[in-house]
């Protein structure tokens, strides 16, 4: 059963779950651009590792949104797998300056609604022990 009674209480609680998850992979991304500027990382290592900060910034905004439901973590983790990943490509494209919907956005889309699914389900479990 829920804890939150309201419609508007949890779509309160998933913005500010994906704007969690926005905030740490932008943290996240700021860090991996001095590594990158200061070492020899190779450019083939770019794309993994910000999938990764993808994955465990989706994860941060689970926990931050599990603190107030009890089920269906599956499904919450998913929306704010989406919601993030709209989001990130909005602020992102934002400093990028130019917007450009393609087959990346769709495959992250699906990346973000896949990896807030299983964060959700985790969080949900780790709450209830």
């Amino acid at each position: 059963m829920e804890k939150t009674n309201t419609k508007s209480t949890i779509i309160l609680q998933l913005l500010k779950g994906s704007f969690w998850a926005l905030s740490c992979a932008l943290l996240c991304i700021l860090i991996f651009a001095f590594i990158i500027k200061y070492t020899s990382i190779s450019t083939s290592a770019i794309q993994p590792i910000n999938q990764v900060i993808k994955g465990l910034s989706i994860l941060v905004g689970c926990f931050v949104f599990g603190k107030k439901v009890n089920t269906k973590g599956y499904l919450w983790g998913a929306v704010i797998g989406v919601l993030f990943t709209i989001l990130a490509f909005i602020v992102f494209s934002i400093l990028d300056g130019s917007f450009s919907l393609n087959l990346n956005f769709l495959t992250d889309l699906v990346f973000g609604a896949i990896m807030g699914a299983f964060a959700g389900i985790i969080c949900i479990s780790l709450r209830k022990k």
